[in-house]
C-alpha cells in the first residue's frame, strides 16, 4: 500500500509544481510583453526622427500593435482553450520576439544616420572659413548629388517594416493574457486564483517600469552605436536631430520574449487540479470531457451562433453599458493619446532630452498609477460598495481629475526665441512665419538656405535657424565646439553688448522653465493617481451591469470597442493635431517635408 500511496503523493506534488512553474514563467511573460510595449512607445520620438516622417505617421506605427491584436483575438478566444495552451504561449512569445526583429531590421538595412548641418568637412580641416564660401560649396555640389541621394534615402519606405513588425507584436501578445488566465482559472483552487492572476498583474506595473528605463538609458546613445565617432557628432541630447539607439533595446526585448516563451514548452497541456485527491481520476475525466467537447464543437458553435444576436440586442438595449462604453472609449482616446507623445511634450515644452522624458515618465506616473489601483480596489472589497456608489464614486473622481487637468495651462513655457520663427531678426516682436521671414537684410548677402535646420545661439539669447541664417562671416573650431563669428544678425537685433558670435545648438528655456516643470509633473502625479482610482469602481459597473451569461461577451465587446474607436484611431488623429503646430519641418534629401524640428508649444 506504501509503494502505491507514493507515486501518487510524489505525482500530486509534481503537478502542483507545475502550476507554481506555469504561474512563475507567466509571471514573466507577461512582464517581458508590457517591457515590449513601454519600450516601443517610449522610442516612437526616435522612430520619427530617423525615418525622418510625420507624427501622424508615428501614429499609424503605434496603432499597428492593436492592429495585428485585433486580428486574432477572436481566433484565440475561441479554439485558444481547445488546443495546448502552453504550447500556443509559446508560439505567442517566439511571434512576439520576431516582431520585436523586424522592427530593428531597417537600422541593419539604412546606411548611417546623417542629421542636417551648415557643417561640412571643408570646414573641419581649418580653423577659420568663410561661411558664406562654405554656403556656395555646398550649393554648387547639392545639385549633383541630388539625384543619386534621391534614390537612396529620399522617400525611404523603411518605416513600413517597423508597422509590419510592430503588428506581428501585437498578434504574438493576443494569446499571452487569456490563454494564461483560463488555465490558471482551470486547474487552482477557486480561492487561489484571484491571487495567483494578482501576482501576475505585479509583472504588468515592473514590465514598463522596466522597459522606459531601458529606453531612458538607449535615448541616451547614439544610434550609429559603435560605428560613429561620438566625438564629430555636432549635436546633443537636446537637439531635436538627435536620435538615440532605438534598436539596442528593442533587440534586448525580443530576445526576452524568446527565452520567456522556452519554459512553457515543458508545461503540459492540463495539470490535475490544484488539492483534487485522486490525480489519475482527474486527468482521465479531464481527457473524457475533452473528447465530448471535441465531438460536440459543431453543436456548440450552433449554439454560439444562436445566441449571439440576442446577445448582442441585449448589450445594445442596456443604458448603462452603452454609456459605459462611450466614456471607455472617450478617456482611453485621451489616456492613448497622451501617453504616446507625453515623451515628445516633455521634450518641446521644456526643454528635456529623451532620455530625461521617459524617466520622468516612469519614475513620477507609474508608482502612483499601481498604488491608485490597489487603493480602489482594496477600498471597493473593505467597503462593500453598491454598484450605485460605484458610479458615483468613478463619476466624481473622473470629474475633478478633468477640472484639475485645467490647471496644465498654467504650466507653459513661452516660445523659445527663433528669429524669423518665433520672433523678428530684431527681437522686439512676433511673427507669423512663412519661409520669407527666415530672410532678412542681415544674411541677404550669402544666399543662405532656408530649409536646412542646425541651429545656433546667438550671444543675444537669441538662436537663428542656421549659422548662414544668422549671418555669420566665420568660424573658429572643429565638431561642437565651433564657434561662429563676425553674425551680423545678431549685431543687428541690438541686444548685442558688442559680442556677435554664436555657438552650436538652440538657446536655453526660460529661467522659470524648470519651475513649470515641477509644477506639471505635481500635476501629472495626482491626476494619475486620482485617474487610477476610479478606474476599479469604474470597472464594476461595466461588470454588474451585465447579466450572468453576458459577462464574458460584454467585456469582450468592451474591449474590442476600446480598441477599435480608441486604441487604433487615437494616436494618428492626436499625432495629426499636433503637426499642425509644427513651426520648421526638417528636409528630406530631395526636398520633401521630413520629422518636425521645432513646435509652437503654447498651441501644442
Amino acid at each position: 500500500m506504501k509503494e502505491t500511496k507514493k507515486p501518487a503523493a510524489t505525482e500530486k506534488f509534481c503537478c502542483i509544481s507545475k502550476l507554481k512553474v506555469f504561474l512563475l514563467a507567466s509571471s514573466f511573460a507577461y512582464l517581458a510583453k508590457t517591457m515590449s510595449g513601454a519600450y516601443m512607445n517610449s522610442m516612437l520620438t526616435q522612430i520619427e526622427r530617423r525615418f525622418n516622417i510625420p507624427a501622424s505617421l508615428v501614429g499609424i506605427i503605434n496603432g499597428s500593435f492593436e492592429i495585428g491584436n485585433l486580428l486574432m483575438i477572436a481566433f484565440v478566444s475561441y479554439f485558444g482553450a481547445k488546443l495546448h495552451r502552453p504550447r500556443i504561449i509559446t508560439l505567442g512569445c517566439t511571434v512576439m520576439s520576431f516582431g520585436c526583429l523586424l522592427i530593428s531590421l531597417p537600422h541593419f538595412l539604412m546606411e548611417r544616420y546623417q542629421y542636417e548641418t551648415a557643417l561640412s568637412p571643408l570646414e573641419n580641416s581649418s580653423s577659420s572659413m568663410s561661411m558664406c564660401l562654405i554656403n556656395q560649396i555646398q550649393s554648387s555640389t547639392s545639385m549633383e548629388k541630388q539625384s543619386a541621394e534621391c534614390e537612396q534615402k529620399s522617400g525611404s519606405l523603411m518605416w513600413v517594416l517597423v508597422l509590419v513588425g510592430n503588428m506581428i507584436r501585437g498578434i504574438g501578445e493576443t494569446p499571452i493574457m487569456p490563454l494564461v488566465i483560463s488555465y490558471v482559472e482551470d486547474f487552482s483552487k477557486a480561492e487561489n486564483s484571484p491571487f495567483y492572476i494578482g501576482c501576475l498583474q505585479i509583472a504588468t506595473v515592473i514590465g514598463p517600469f522596466i522597459g522606459f528605463m531601458l529606453g531612458s538609458y538607449c535615448a541616451q546613445l547614439y544610434v550609429d552605436l559603435g560605428f560613429t565617432d561620438i566625438e564629430e557628432v555636432t549635436i546633443t541630447l537636446t537637439d531635436a536631430r538627435w536620435v538615440g539607439a532605438w534598436w539596442l533595446g528593442i533587440l534586448i526585448c525580443g530576445s526576452v520574449n524568446l527565452l520567456t516563451g522556452i519554459p512553457f514548452c515543458f508545461l503540459p497541456e492540463s495539470l490535475p487540479k490544484e488539492g483534487q485527491a485522486s490525480d489519475t481520476e482527474l486527468l482521465s475525466k479531464i481527457n473524457e470531457s475533452k473528447e465530448r467537447g471535441e465531438t460536440q464543437a459543431k453543436w456548440k458553435m450552433r449554439e454560439i451562433t444562436k445566441d449571439f444576436i440576442p446577445f448582442l440586442r441585449s448589450l445594445f438595449h442596456n443604458p448603462v453599458y452603452m454609456l459605459f462604453i462611450c466614456i471607455t472609449v472617450m478617456q482611453f482616446s485621451a489616456f492613448i493619446g497622451m501617453i504616446t507623445f507625453m515623451p515628445k511634450y516633455l521634450e518641446q515644452q521644456y526643454g528635456k532630452s529623451a532620455s530625461q522624458a521617459i524617466f520622468l515618465i516612469a519614475v513620477y506616473n507609474l508608482p502612483v498609477i499601481c498604488i491608485g489601483y490597489f487603493l480602489g480596489g482594496f477600498l471597493m472589497k473593505k467597503f462593500k460598495i453598491s454598484t450605485i456608489q460605484a458610479a458615483n464614486i468613478a463619476f466624481w473622481i473622473s470629474l475633478i481629475e478633468y477640472l484639475i487637468y485645467f490647471a496644465a495651462y498654467f504650466t507653459v513655457c513661452e516660445n523659445s526665441p527663433v528669429a524669423g520663427l518665433t520672433v523678428s531678426y530684431e527681437g522686439i516682436e512676433q511673427v507669423s512665419y512663412m519661409e520669407t521671414t527666415l530672410l532678412a537684410d542681415c544674411n541677404s548677402d550669402c544666399d543662405c538656405s532656408s530649409k536646412v535646420w542646425d541651429p545656433v545661439c546667438g550671444k543675444n539669447g537669441i538662436t537663428y535657424v542656421s549659422p548662414c541664417l544668422a549671418g555669420c562671416k566665420a568660424s573658429d573650431g572643429t565638431s561642437k565646439y565651433t564657434v561662429f563669428e563676425n553674425c551680423t544678425c545678431v549685431a543687428a537685433s541690438g541686444f548685442s553688448s558688442g559680442n556677435v558670435s554664436a555657438v552650436l545648438g538652440q538657446c536655453d528655456k526660460e529661467a522659470n522653465c524648470d519651475m513649470m516643470l515641477h509644477y506639471f509633473l505635481i500635476l501629472s502625479i495626482v491626476c494619475s493617481f486620482i485617474y487610477s482610482l476610479g478606474a476599479m469602481p469604474g470597472y464594476m459597473v461595466l461588470i454588474r451591469s451585465l447579466k450572468p451569461e453576458e459577462k464574458s461577451f460584454g467585456v469582450g465587446i468592451h474591449i474590442l470597442a476600446s480598441r477599435v474607436f480608441a486604441g487604433i484611431p487615437s494616436p494618428i488623429y492626436f499625432g495629426a493635431l499636433i503637426d499642425t503646430t509644427c513651426l520648421k519641418w526638417g528636409t528630406l534629401s530631395c526636398g520633401g517635408e521630413g520629422a518636425c524640428r521645432m513646435y509652437d508649444i503654447v498651441t501644442y
